[in-house]
């Protein structure tokens, strides 16, 4: 199946980013040149989804120390680190965006013993290395999770965990598209997930894109659904995961969690490893960012509810690891108990397996 778009890539000393806060009325791409202009882009959502805000933030560093002292390494190294701390200070929710500052970090502690000019293309390399590597993670994530779909069925999505949310391909969607390419007839019901509607303008125009029947919700009628029989799995994504399997994502996803288990139906988490914090004990650590009111009150600009209303706008919730039917990882299906699968899968990569 042919990549419709392109999420995230850099191209001549720039990161180009498909604008989401378009879609999907216009399909934009804007093109980001210095830290200050990814680091509103993250925060904007211009790019969003853990795997993709990993990958951006990683370009966002690249970008931040090209105009770097040339002769000087001990300025060069506070610039490099005061260009992390901006990155990894939009978004509080996404492991991703952190990882891959550690990554960045890793590069420029390894390499600063030469020189400045070789260690500006170095940390370019990195962060496209870890673009590519995105992608095949993914694709590994569709591999491992595909069997889990039969033929005919009609999978439940909440937010997006598409291409749009990573480097291509995507994680929960990923699944959903490597069950298509391997024959199976799918159908997708994608919740519009309020307040910011990424399922709504970002699900549905990216499964259009990729021709996978694909019918939009509102939030609340995913229950009736489930009673009537006509979800069969649920597939989402993940914004961290902590070592137990508690699982944050987009706002909503706990209560699709809390119906999918009443009424005895598959739930199941993709994810690539990265996502896994495994510093975290539970779901009970992972910061939930919160995000201006403006969001619930509007609507494309319109309001919808009365001046001076207080507002709660979560951005994400934890489901519990018990809600969990299984976390679809490139490295295998992690089950409970998940610390000790994850565990296994790391130990597997320490090794080079």
């Amino acid at each position: 199946m042919r990549e419709p778009f392109r999420t995230i890539e850099w191209v001549e000393g720039r990161v180009r980013l498909l604008d989401q806060t378009l879609l999907p009325m216009r399909e934009e791409y804007r093109e980001i040149a210095t830290v200050d202009e990814m680091c509103d882009a993250i925060r904007r959502l211009v790019v969003r989804g853990a795997p993709a805000i990993g990958v951006a933030a990683a370009m966002g560093i690249a970008l931040g120390v090209q105009a770097g002292d040339e002769d000087d390494m001990a300025r060069f190294s506070a610039r490099f680190e005061e260009v992390c701390e901006r990155i990894s200070g939009t978004r509080p929710t996404a492991v991703n965006l952190f990882w891959a500052a550690a990554r960045m970090r890793s590069v420029f502690h390894r390499c600063r013993s030469g020189r400045i000019s070789e260690l500006k293309q170095m940390l370019v390399e990195e962060a496209c290395r870890m673009e590519r590597e995105d992608r095949e993670l993914c694709e590994r994530i569709g591999a491992q999770g595909e069997g889990l779909l039969e033929d005919g069925e009609t999978v439940l999505t909440h937010c997006n965990a598409g291409g749009l949310a990573t480097a291509g391909y995507g994680t929960a969607l990923g699944v959903i598209r490597a069950a298509v390419e391997r024959g199976k007839a799918m159908r997708v019901v994608a919740d519009e997930t309020r307040p910011l509607n990424q399922g709504a303008r970002i699900t549905c125009w990216e499964l259009q894109k990729l021709g996978i029947p694909v019918t939009l919700i509102t939030d609340n009628t995913a229950g009736v659904l489930m009673r009537r029989g006509e979800i069969h799995k649920v597939v989402v994504g993940a914004d961290r995961i902590a070592a137990n399997g508690d699982t944050a994502n987009k706002i909503g996803t706990y209560s699709v969690a809390v119906l999918a288990s009443y009424h005895k139906i598959p739930f199941y988490v993709a994810a690539p490893l990265s996502t896994i914090d495994r510093a975290l004990e539970s779901g009970a650590e992972i910061p939930i960012e919160e995000r201006n009111p403006d969001e619930v009150t509007h609507i494309g600009g319109v309001r919808i509810a009365p001046e001076g209303i207080q507002v709660r706008n979560m951005a994400f919730d934890v489901t519990p690891c018990h809600l969990i039917t299984g976390i679809i990882t490139e490295s295998g299906i992690a089950a409970e108990p998940y610390r000790e699968a994850f565990e296994g899968f790391f130990g597997r990569l320490a090794v080079g397996d």
